[in-house]
């Protein structure tokens, strides 16, 4: 087991295809495939489901991750101190969305503090509407925001990565224990509603395709309350895995399936306005984050090798 070996994994867990993860690390498919099922024989373990959708980590895949995570997050700690650090200087305003702001950007706002000492981020948090608003009328530079829903014809974006949605149970629900279920079955379950980041119209966008209507119990903007109502066995969901934690406040397990019915992914990344002119600080944040989109948690130097 290497870093090559975690690196392709983890590649291969935020993308959910081995041929995104290929595309991404600009190496052969094979490699990645290759170095997959090294590991899973090392470890004497089955880290993903194929399927026709994609790779989906399993329980034992899903521990595995934290611990590369971990791992590599620890050698890029340790190659800090030879890094040359740019000099850099100048202010930009970011504006971020909740969801984005929890799950996505403190690691980055680290990196970049690292990176570029003398680049001064002031970032604000604010709802999809505020931020199209603040954009256009050049209050903030630039913006990192769930892409998939921006639709304003006059700013750009840039998908960095798209994290997929699954169900979210009890452990030992008998979806967990099936690994998979149907629309119609879901619709017989109590339902938490996500409200927070458009999430519920988001929801109730692919629940119309289908022929059921979830049973919401709760509407909330919590995702801690989520967690502690599914792990609690107060009802299901269906979120991203980039919220996705496996233990709730109380310590409480919950696990994932999938659905019969792909599901949209949530994808986040960058927007600006369609005419701006990017200022330096601008384009440095633009260019750092084009480098390290494969995963908000791969180390960048490592993510270029």
């Amino acid at each position: 087991m290497n870093l090559r070996h975690l690196k392709y994994f983890v590649a291969t867990a935020e993308t959910g295809q081995v041929s995104r993860a290929a595309s991404a690390l600009s190496i052969s498919q094979s490699s990645v495939t290759g170095a997959i099922k090294e590991l899973e024989q090392t470890l004497g373990a089955s880290l993903f489901q194929r399927s026709s959708h994609g790779m989906e980590l399993t329980e034992p895949g899903r521990e595995f991750l934290g611990s590369c995570k971990e791992i590599l997050e620890k050698v890029d700690e340790a190659t800090k101190l030879t890094q040359r650090r740019s000099e850099l200087t100048g202010s930009i305003s970011l504006a971020a969305s909740y969801t984005v702001l929890g799950y996505f950007l403190p690691y980055h706002l680290d990196r970049l503090a690292q990176l570029h000492p003398g680049l001064s981020i002031t970032v604000l948090e604010m709802n999809r509407e505020s931020i199209e608003e603040a954009l256009l009328a050049h209050r903030i530079d630039m913006a990192v925001m769930l892409t998939s829903n921006v639709s304003n014809p006059y700013l750009e974006s840039e998908t960095l990565m798209r994290s997929p949605r699954r169900l979210w149970v009890a452990n030992g629900h008998r979806f967990a224990r099936n690994g998979k279920a149907t629309f119609e079955e879901i619709a017989e379950e109590d339902y938490i509603m996500l409200t927070v980041d458009e999430a519920a119209h988001t929801t109730m966008k692919y629940w119309s395709l289908t022929n059921y209507r979830p049973k919401t119990k709760l509407q909330t903007s919590s995702v801690e309350a989520v967690r502690s109502m599914i792990a609690n066995g107060q009802g299901v969901t269906i979120l991203s895995d980039m919220v996705y934690r496996p233990w709730s406040l109380e310590g409480k397990r919950l696990e994932t399936a999938a659905t019969d019915i792909l599901t949209p992914t949530m994808d986040v990344g960058l927007a600006w306005p369609r005419e701006a002119e990017f200022s330096q600080p601008m384009q440095v944040l633009h260019d750092y984050f084009r480098q390290s989109y494969i995963s908000p948690h791969l180390p960048q130097h490592l993510a270029r090798k």
